[in-house]
């Protein structure tokens, strides 16, 4: 029962794009990458980036001139960088913050398959291309988790004591929680957040509205 009740949490939580959105093709000009059928830009960094796990994820980075954050957004499970390109613009513009965003392992064009560890692993790797190629420090670090983005967000936000601040837009409290009302959590759940966020030691903003709205009243106060 444990083994397919986590098989069948499993199964929810990653439904990424098919086919996917965009392929990342090389500028002819620069040499620069970027996502296909999207217009290249200065501020747009897209990336390669391996992980520990032995896959090779895609991210963006744009950067703000105004910036003094960084906002490294983990998606929901239904979209890839393809889709959320234009969002993340508009959050990186309008909330004066640089912006990192990825696809998880088997979405959009990163490699391997999606899983729980999976992810732990890609977000874990665009954090440490946020602090080794552009130099950002975790006090500068903003994690942004949008529904099943919120469990990687957690866990590595439970493991890091210096962050700014994370925001939790739309969070599960666990893959069996969301569907059975259980109230205890049993070893083959996955993305335990419920027992995580307790770790988290920075300022946690949890929010199911408007993301611009509320985002652009706190860091903009």
């Amino acid at each position: 029962m444990g083994a397919v009740t986590s098989s069948m949490a499993a199964k929810f939580a990653f439904f990424p794009p098919n086919p996917p959105s965009y392929t990342v093709v090389a500028d002819e000009s620069t040499g620069k990458m970027r996502l296909s059928d999207i217009d290249q830009r200065e501020n747009v960094d897209v990336l390669r980036l391996p992980t520990k796990r032995g896959t090779e994820i895609v991210a963006v980075y744009m950067k703000n001139p105004s910036a003094s954050l960084t906002l490294l957004y983990s998606h929901g499970n239904a979209a890839d960088l393809g889709q959320m390109y234009e969002l993340f613009s508009e959050l990186s513009i309008h909330l004066r913050v640089n912006l990192m965003g990825y696809d998880y392992s088997g979405y959009g064009q990163s490699t391997g398959k999606p899983s729980e560890q999976n992810t732990y692993a890609d977000m874990e790797a665009a954090y440490r291309c946020l602090e080794e190629i552009y130099g950002v420090k975790e006090e500068e670090v903003i994690l942004y988790g949008q529904s099943v983005g919120s469990g990687p967000t957690l866990d590595l936000a439970s493991r890091l004591s210096k962050l700014r601040a994370v925001v939790l837009h739309s969070p599960i409290l666990s893959g069996v929680r969301v569907m059975y009302p259980v109230k205890r959590t049993y070893w083959f759940d996955i993305y335990k957040n419920i027992d995580k966020i307790p770790l988290v030691k920075c300022p946690v903003l949890v929010i199911h509205v408007s993301t611009l709205l509320i985002l652009g009243d706190c860091l903009n106060p």
